[in-house]
């Protein structure tokens, strides 16, 4: 069957928005739960439905125009849903940005988005306001959750108009939807533009997967954050696609989440690869009975930890490939009947998979190459101009190094770009390095990643003082948590009185990085200097 004729758990086919998608849901099963906060309030689809309707009609009354951007930073809650939904019926952009950024990095992207509206919660509102004055000019609507609305805000109740209209259908699947902040390679955020065609390709490309990885009768845990790819279309662009039930928490905790699981009978449970190590040395005896599948991705797992968790707890592991600007699955376990220790499984179907060399040329046989991808599912390009989108040939090269086996199984092995993965967040060292250089007393730095067993890697920087070492590890320390998302932030700080150099004066940073290593390994009896 064609994916585009495949059902919706119902009768329904695939509508070309996701707010038709949600309007269907709505129809079909009204009074079926939609999504659970983990402190008790929930919304029915019908109510979900209503809701998004009410916010499109409040953007409108506001004179917010289809295609403006509204920014939100908030945490998995109901508001954040209704919110998303309810732009995206606008036809308005969402912006979804991390609710820990600081006062700059917020200011940075209302700027460079061009924000109309920010929503923010009682957890976010302070730093919002600052960036807002730091904005100055054009500054944005702020609309608050739960907080007390300052002179020339709006509480969020009044955002949400007394009667929903209904929203005109969407006519172009290319009409932009989402736009996603990535860290950038030339040391600022850059956001990936993901249109209505994209987000609906991969909610097919991963609802055609056998066997399935969700149910109309799942109950799945919304730990994730949702202002994040992974949360926000793998997890709840799918419990939509599928009407399952979604579980929303704020935040993992060891043992909070167990009990969570249990009390919801949570079925699926998408995760990242820090949980495993956190629940290490729990006791999962009889914890996790409602579970039938996990789902790890935004960062490798390690095969020792998958086998870990199957052996102590009976439950498969299953693992995916996938990036932001795919939005996000390329490749899942799930693809392979028995699929290899150590791949991330093989593409989904829809998209198409080539290695290719330095030069460009398609690597053959089991060689490694650089990971390009070709699918509906692709982005088009970096806001705001498409820059550095897929090519011509719908090609879009990922940074990644890795190479194939005879199955098509994909096998990760290093990356092209400079990229630490923080517990699945992506940080360029060179935007750490260019906060860190405005620092008072550094004369240069080179921030490399370094294993953690929790996040994966963690960041770490090497400094060289221009004078008196004594202070400059507390300088960067906090100029760095003043200027950069908690992720961000290094965990070591080592001031040290050079770098190691190439002939022609390039950090190798390969050597640094290898020194993590073995650190990491206690091969080195040198003391660390912590901050």
């Amino acid at each position: 069957m064609d994916d585009s004729a495949r059902s919706l758990s119902g009768p329904s086919l695939p509508a070309p928005s996701l707010s038709g998608l949600l309007q269907q849901a709505a129809a079909d099963c009204p009074d079926r739960l939609a999504i659970v906060e983990a402190q008790g309030r929930r919304l029915t689809w019908a109510e979900a439905d209503d809701g998004a309707a009410r916010v499109a009609a409040g953007l409108e009354d506001l004179g917010v125009l289809a295609g403006s951007r509204v920014m939100f930073a908030l945490g998995n809650r109901l508001e954040f849903v209704t919110t998303y939904w309810g732009v995206l019926r606008a036809q308005c952009v969402a912006v979804p940005v991390n609710p820990r950024s600081s006062v700059r990095e917020f200011a940075r992207m209302i700027t460079d988005a061009g924000a109309r509206v920010v929503v923010a919660d009682d957890s976010t509102i302070e730093a919002v306001r600052a960036a807002v004055v730091e904005v100055a000019e054009d500054a944005p609507r702020v609309v608050v959750v739960e907080a007390a609305a300052d002179d020339g805000e709006l509480a969020f109740a009044d955002l949400v108009a007394a009667d929903p209209r209904p929203a005109a259908p969407l006519t172009d699947p290319e009409r932009l939807a989402v736009l996603l902040y990535t860290s950038g390679s030339s040391g600022l955020p850059r956001a990936a533009m993901l249109t209505h065609r994209a987000l609906l390709a991969n909610l097919e490309q991963v609802a055609a997967v056998d066997p399935p990885m969700m149910h109309g009768d799942d109950v799945v845990l919304g730990l994730l954050p949702l202002f994040h790819v992974y949360g926000l279309n793998a997890v709840l662009g799918s419990v939509l696609r599928h009407r399952a039930k979604l579980v929303l928490a704020d935040g993992f905790h060891p043992q909070g989440t167990l009990e969570l699981i249990d009390d919801e009978a949570v079925s699926v449970l998408p995760v990242a690869p820090p949980v495993f190590a956190h629940w290490r040395d729990v006791d999962l005896a009889g914890r996790l009975d409602p579970v039938r599948l996990v789902l790890s991705g935004s960062a490798p797992l390690a095969a020792d930890a998958v086998e870990n968790f199957r052996e102590r707890t009976g439950i498969p592991v299953h693992q995916g490939y996938g990036l932001t600007e795919a939005a996000p699955v390329v490749t899942s376990t799930l693809r392979s009947s028995n699929p290899p220790d150590g791949s991330v499984g093989a593409p989904l179907e829809g998209i198409r998979l080539r290695l290719v060399d330095d030069g460009g040329d398609v690597v053959e046989g089991e060689d490694p190459g650089e990971i390009q991808i070709h699918g509906a599912n692709l982005f088009s390009g970096y806001w705001p101009d498409g820059a550095d989108g897929p090519d011509a040939a719908g090609w879009w090269s990922t940074g990644d190094v890795g190479f194939l086996d005879a199955e098509s199984n994909v096998f990760l092995i290093d990356r092209v770009r400079d990229l630490i993965i923080v517990s699945g967040f992506n940080v360029y060292p060179v935007e750490v390095e260019h906060v860190i250089r405005e620092v008072h007393g550094v004369a240069d730095v080179a921030v490399v990643g370094a294993p953690d067993e929790f996040t994966g890697e963690a960041v770490v920087a090497y400094v060289v003082p221009s004078g008196a070492a004594d202070t400059v590890r507390d300088d960067v320390a906090a100029h760095c948590a003043e200027a950069l998302a908690r992720f961000k932030v290094p965990t070591r700080i080592e001031v040290v009185e050079a770098l190691p150099l190439t002939i022609t004066g390039k950090v190798q940073k390969g050597r640094l990085r290898g020194l993590e290593r073995r650190r990491s390994l206690d091969l080195i009896d040198e003391p660390r200097t912590t901050r």
